[in-house]
């Protein structure tokens, strides 16, 4: 039974990444005190900082106290009806297990679904159970707005912002914090949904907890994003993440499971749990920055992914760590399970090495003005290497590379003392005419349950076998616990199967 009363406390809201399906990742705060403690001759608070703003529980004037304590129930719902709620503490406490709060939401502190709609704000929102999302969008229809609130999630598998299903997040000037395992502060699941969030301070802590794992459409604007122990940002599947004018720092230094040697900073791949449909996924970034602590700055893989940067300012501070590596890992079938990437660069500086194994290829096509300092398969021919330079950009080798095509222009590729081999020739200078490697895009499916270990899970996604469901939601089942349909990975009785624990 949904206990509710009403008290007068503030308390801290918090988001944690998702249900077992996300990425660690590290925490990050910008005070803005600027305007209420600076002297009047002090300096202003610079424009970018105030642009992306950081509200704080000092902020907020609360009113009341909602809170529920029970397990699988919720403070807040709206079913297939519209409420708004300002000036309140939510605080959600009460355990929940595996694919009903992954995918429908149960033990969300707040919850709309079947085209339900919530408006937000001002609010301060705390869980501390066990898959006990914060605020969770479930169904096509369904829309949720929240703005200038702070949401902290402490328990393990207990995400901030969560849509699944085909529902809509929008989200203005929030502070999250996540601490728990598998715990985004961004996240989505099955079936996936339209998610953006514009200015706001967004830090994860926990391992297997990205700052945003994405199964949907995922846009961020002007915000800071930090996680402190997985990746920046996971993309699963035929999804999508664009980053305009975002302050990104990832330092991926643990592991959620043994399918892959590297750590990076974004990460890039189809697990084949069925939780995302296999296709052409995308990141963007425009502007901003994005500092890497550990590791590679991309690693794609068992997925055919577009990466397009535009004046984006990367820094990786590992110097053993490559720009972008394209690699099987322990996802999908061996042998097939490469990456599969273009990466479109405008107006973008490049530093770091690329790497494509034997099973991978990689298309770097560089314009307007773009620098790129590294080396492509320094060690030798493996996968196929397309790149492509208009006359304004400029590669300048750091050591002897290997590429399969080459369209330049004379005077485009500094070999600074290294030898460029294109299909096995070296190369002399002077113009060149080559060939975009087509992608092979996979359409199988799903895979079979939620196993162990993807990044973002408490534990990875082995291979599944394909299924008919291409990543759509389960659909929930009734009162008579009717079947799901197939390929969903739930059990015959309708019963979703539990997510492995810590």
């Amino acid at each position: 039974m949904k206990q509710m009363r009403v008290m007068c406390l503030s308390l801290l809201l918090c988001f944690s990444l998702a249900a077992c399906n996300s990425t660690p990742a590290e925490e990050t705060g910008i005070a803005k005190e600027a305007e209420r403690t600076a002297e009047p001759a002090a300096a202003p608070a610079s424009e970018e900082t105030e642009k992306k703003g950081t509200i704080t529980k000092d902020d907020i004037e609360i009113k009341e106290t909602l809170e529920s304590t029970a397990d699988g129930e919720h403070v807040i719902t709206a079913d297939g009806e519209s409420k708004s709620i300002s000036n309140t503490a939510v605080n959600k406490s009460g355990e929940a297990e595996g694919d009903e709060a992954d995918f429908y939401g149960e033990n969300a502190a707040i919850f709309a679904t079947n085209g339900g709609t919530l408006n937000l704000s001002d609010l301060v929102i705390s869980t501390d159970g066990t898959h006990a999302n914060a605020v969770f969008s479930y169904g096509e229809g369904t829309t949720v707005t929240i703005q200038d609130s702070v949401i902290e999630t402490s328990g393990n598998c207990s995400g901030g912002l969560m849509t699944t299903g085909g529902g809509v997040m929008n989200a203005e000037n929030l502070n999250i914090i996540t601490t728990g395992n598998s715990s985004a502060a961004i996240r989505s699941d099955r079936g996936g949904g339209v998610v953006t969030v514009t200015n706001g301070v967004y830090t994860t802590e926990g391992k297997g907890s990205p700052v945003i794992y994405s199964t949907a459409d995922i846009t961020v604007n002007d915000a800071v994003l930090t996680s402190t122990a997985s990746q920046g940002v996971v993309v699963e599947g035929k999804n999508s993440v664009t980053l305009n004018n975002v302050e990104l720092t990832a330092d991926n230094n643990t592991k959620n499971s043994d399918k892959s040697d590297y750590y990076q900073a974004v990460m890039i791949y189809q697990s084949m749990s069925g939780d995302a449909d296999e296709g052409l996924s995308s990141f963007a970034m425009n502007g901003g920055s994005l500092t890497n602590l550990n590791g590679d700055i991309f690693f794609v893989n068992n997925t055919v992914t577009e990466i397009s940067l535009n004046n984006a300012v990367i820094t990786n501070e590992d110097e053993t760590g490559v720009f972008l590596r394209a690699s099987a890992a322990g996802w999908g079938n061996e042998g097939s399970n490469g990456g599969q990437v273009t990466l479109n660069a405008v107006n973008q500086k490049i530093n770091g090495d690329v790497l494509a194994d034997s099973v991978s290829h990689v298309n770097l096509i560089l314009k307007e003005g773009s620098q790129f300092s590294g080396a492509i398969n320094p060690q030798g021919q493996e996968g196929e290497v397309y790149v492509e330079l208009d006359q304004s950009s400029k590669w300048v080798l750091s050591a002897d590379s290997y590429i399969t095509s080459l369209t330049c222009e004379e005077g485009t590729i500094d070999l600074n003392g290294h030898t460029l081999y294109v299909n096995g020739t070296a190369y002399e200078g002077g113009a060149s005419s080559g060939k975009v490697i087509e992608a092979v895009v996979s359409s199988s499916g799903n895979g079979e349950g939620r196993p162990e270990g993807k990044p973002g899970e408490m534990g990875e996604k082995p291979d599944g076998k394909p299924g008919d469901m291409g990543g759509t939601p389960p659909e929930k089942p009734g009162e008579n616990g009717g079947e799901r349909p197939e390929g969903s990975g739930a059990k015959p009785d309708g019963e979703p199967p539990a997510k492995p624990q810590n």
